[in-house]
């Protein structure tokens, strides 16, 4: 085989490993992402822990706590969600784009569920942000968790209207996984929020 012969042939490998390569480096990227806002979350959880072990009145005056039924039902969905992100991935993996199409908009219904539930709780709730230090760290934590699972959905959203351009995602997608990912670190987050404002008493 001449030298002329070989040349395409190279040139596609490296072109294949430059494309890895470019997705490893978006990845890592992410997940230094995902660690800066991890620490965010974690200097917020601190700060509620301190402030409630120090205060000399934490809830609010009349207040007796947080209904946990509702938020429960809220939690049961949007932690379920991350077994369907995963089936999406699957279906993906597969190449059957109706499956991951399928599962992936129910996730978005499940995210979307746990944010009008978010709604009609805080619409209810008889205290405001500036109520004490517990209304405070309440409307600001959960506000804040809110807000990625809004950007969440959002993405979701995108991600599943790509999936209508022809070929583009043959072999996997960057942007699926990394929105996938995201919604798993959403999720956990949600649990440690949960245990903290709702169950600990």
């Amino acid at each position: 085989m001449s030298t002329a012969n070989l040349e395409p042939t190279v040139n596609a490998h490296a072109a294949h490993a430059a494309e890895h390569e470019e997705e490893d480096h978006r990845m890592f990227g992410f997940i230094v992402f995902l660690l800066s806002e991890s620490v965010i979350f974690f200097s917020f959880f601190v700060g509620y822990i301190v402030y409630k072990l120090n205060a000399d009145s934490w809830l609010p005056a009349g207040f007796e706590g947080l209904e946990v039924r509702e938020p429960l039902i809220n939690t049961i969905v949007l932690v379920s969600s991350s077994f369907v992100i995963y089936f999406a991935e699957r279906y993906l993996h597969k190449e059957n784009l109706w499956g991951f199409r399928a599962f992936w908009l129910l996730t978005m219904a499940m995210g979307s569920f746990f944010l009008y539930g978010q709604a009609v709780e805080w619409m209810g709730l008889p205290f405001g942000f500036t109520d004490g230090l517990f209304g405070g760290t309440f409307y600001l934590l959960t506000g804040f968790h809110g807000l990625h699972v809004l950007t969440g959905v959002l993405l979701q959203g995108v991600m599943l209207g790509r999936s209508f351009i022809p070929n583009n995602y043959q072999g996997g997608e960057y942007g699926v996984a990394a929105t996938s990912i995201f919604w798993h670190f959403v999720d956990v987050i949600w649990i440690i929020l949960f245990l903290l404002i709702y169950i600990w008493r």
